[in-house]
């Protein structure tokens, strides 16, 4: 009886040590995807278009569209340093835009956007109102760039938390003039499913 018990707890130490380094490949696997997916997004000019390329790559929806899910309630105005950064003076009017960036089911980021209507046509200012098409859709026209201004990874090490970067961005159109100042939190649910 003691010796099948003495089995009994090697079996399960073993089973144990075999699972530490299926966490720890667990772990290393997401710590690249979220190194891949920061610097795509850092490379790209809009989010937009990594976005898609990311979902559809992953198979995370079918067809791989985002769509921006309106954030209604409280309007976080412009700070002296945004209004700064856009070129627009203190009483110049400016959009603002909060939401879910979507594929499918997945959450991909929640983005606020602070934008400057007068550099946008008529059609532009009507869908970002109106419609559930992202940003960086609507101005492709423009044909934008980015300047980074900030990129944090927000997690290391741990359970993988809801948020796992956070992006600020200028986003110019080709004229080098500022469109719009963004600040983007992505999530581990635009991480493909562990299978």
């Amino acid at each position: 009886m003691t010796g099948g018990r003495a089995l009994g707890v090697v079996v399960s130490g073993a089973a144990v040590m075999l699972a530490a380094p299926a966490a720890a490949q667990d772990v290393t696997a997401e710590r690249a995807l979220i190194d891949e997916l920061d610097q795509r997004l850092l490379a790209s000019p809009t989010a937009t278009g990594t976005l898609t390329r990311w979902c559809a790559e992953h198979g995370l929806a079918d067809p791989a569209r985002i769509h921006a899910e309106l954030v209604t309630g409280a309007i976080s105005p412009a700070t002296a340093e945004q209004r700064t950064r856009l070129g627009v003076g203190p009483d110049e009017p400016l959009g603002y835009r909060r939401v879910k960036l979507m594929c499918g089911t997945h959450l991909m980021s929640e983005a606020e956007n602070w934008y400057v209507p007068a550099r946008l046509t008529p059609a532009m200012r009507d869908l970002l109102a109106t419609s559930d098409t992202p940003f960086g859709t609507v101005i492709r026209p423009l044909n934008p760039s980015r300047r980074n201004l900030e990129a944090v990874q927000l997690w290391r090490e741990g359970p993988l938390p809801r948020d796992i970067l956070r992006h600020r961005a200028l986003v110019l159109g080709g004229d080098g003039q500022p469109l719009a100042e963004v600040v983007e939190t992505y999530k581990s649910s635009a991480l493909p499913v562990r299978r």
